[in-house]
């Protein structure tokens, strides 16, 4: 299959995701602000919940669509020697703090499965007496990579506790035979710089979305946009958002419904003026154009109108509680077909009156997986118990890294 992102909602083909695993076990309260939980998770219920998503996903793509666990990917790609090298040397050059160059021999001699379980867990059985803190954020996959047309942007996280799932994406890119389309094609920033996946979003495959965030500083986004505007990107809409936890990304605050709908918090998004800066490549160098709004610039580039759903419905507070519990991230899996966390009772209400019908989990598995879904003939925001998930801050979107959609 061939990779390419033209969309944020032309039908799922194929999606890279991690279920939880140990790894979220492994935080204990006094070190979860550090590793940017708010809470503890539980395991058994977070994997089941995430289960839950997956067969979702399941009956709604096609017969041939693909879902990778992230871990298996990167467990195949340390079946290359030069792979499990290139990510210990990487790590050693940006964990220095970690020490890892007293053990780097034994890294080198470890089996492909308990270099993976060093890294992902911080610590293995095999190097008994060394250990570091897990990677309980590898759930949000979302935040790793983003593919761009036929390119594939690599993600620069802001904190360290996510460097070493930036140093095996990266690698994973660079050696796993699955994506030997990029070689040649892949964004990188540098090591100065931060640029998450949460902030950037397909419009279309001319104009790509990148939130000015607390994750993605400035000189991040803009070389992100220099390497864009070189591979067929036309315009990037900078967003400048609220600085915070609430809003860590652009995500959080705004995604895609269908061509032509958003689900966005209102305080942050529909009220906020004079926030978007429209940047486009001109005889070489990039140029800047202010924009009064987000709606008015989608619609001027694109050249239709969209609607702008609230998260939270009419009333101020719910919609506070909601984007708390991630009602504005939604996931498309093709126009008009969405999935969020159940909960966010007030965002599907306002779903409901933009014509959606809704349906939880288990009605739309019941209703389709027997046949074959053609999502062209409905209009569905599909509901799924997320309350061990949603602690991690992080929704649907969060927790998926779309590889390929139809074009």
């Amino acid at each position: 299959m061939s990779f390419s992102i033209t969309s944020e909602t032309n039908r799922l083909q194929s999606v890279v995701v991690h279920t939880p695993g140990n790894e979220v076990s492994l935080v204990n309260p006094e070190l979860k602000d550090e590793l940017l939980f708010d809470d503890i998770i539980f395991e058994e219920d977070a994997r089941k919940e995430h289960q839950d998503m997956l067969k979702i996903f399941d009956v709604a793509m096609p017969e041939d669509g693909e879902i990778h666990q992230i871990t298996d990917l990167f467990l195949e790609c340390f079946q290359n020697e030069d792979a499990r090298s290139y990510c210990i040397k990487s790590m050693i050059k940006e964990l220095k703090h970690e020490n890892l160059h007293t053990i780097e021999q034994d890294l080198l001699q470890l089996p492909p499965k308990d270099l993976l379980q060093f890294i992902v867990e911080g610590t293995t059985p095999s190097i008994p007496g060394f250990t570091m803190h897990p990677t309980p954020n590898m759930l949000f996959t979302r935040d790793l990579a983003v593919v761009v047309n036929e390119s594939i942007l690599l993600s620069r996280p802001a904190k360290q506790a996510r460097f070493r799932e930036s140093i095996l994406t990266e690698t994973m890119v660079r050696f796993h035979p699955m994506f030997e389309q990029f070689r040649g094609k892949t964004i990188k920033i540098s090591d100065q710089e931060s640029i998450e996946g949460g902030d950037v979003l397909v419009a279309s495959d001319k104009v790509v979305l990148i939130g000015m965030s607390e994750r993605t500083s400035f000189s991040g986004l803009m070389t992100a946009t220099e390497g864009l505007l070189k591979q067929g990107v036309e315009h990037v809409l900078a967003v400048d958002i609220p600085k915070k936890r609430s809003s860590m990304h652009l995500d959080t605050i705004f995604t895609f419904a269908s061509d032509n709908e958003c689900v966005a918090f209102p305080p942050a998004i529909n009220e906020r003026k004079n926030n978007i800066v429209a940047l486009h490549s001109q005889n070489g160098a990039v140029t800047a154009q202010s924009m009064p709004s987000l709606k008015i610039a989608l619609e001027e580039l694109i050249g239709h109108d969209f609607t702008f759903i609230k998260c939270g419905g009419e009333q101020r507070t719910n919609q506070f509680r909601e984007q708390w519990t991630d009602g504005a991230n939604v996931f498309s899996l093709a126009p008009g077909i969405i999935v969020g966390y159940e909960r966010n009772t007030n965002t599907f209400h306002e779903l409901q009156k933009h014509g959606y019908e809704l349906m939880n989990q288990y009605e739309f598995i019941e209703a389709f997986e027997n046949t074959s879904f053609d999502p062209s003939e409905h209009k569905i925001a599909i509901s799924f118990l997320g309350h061990e998930l949603c602690r991690g801050r992080g929704g649907a979107r969060c927790m998926t890294m779309p590889i390929a959609r139809a074009k």
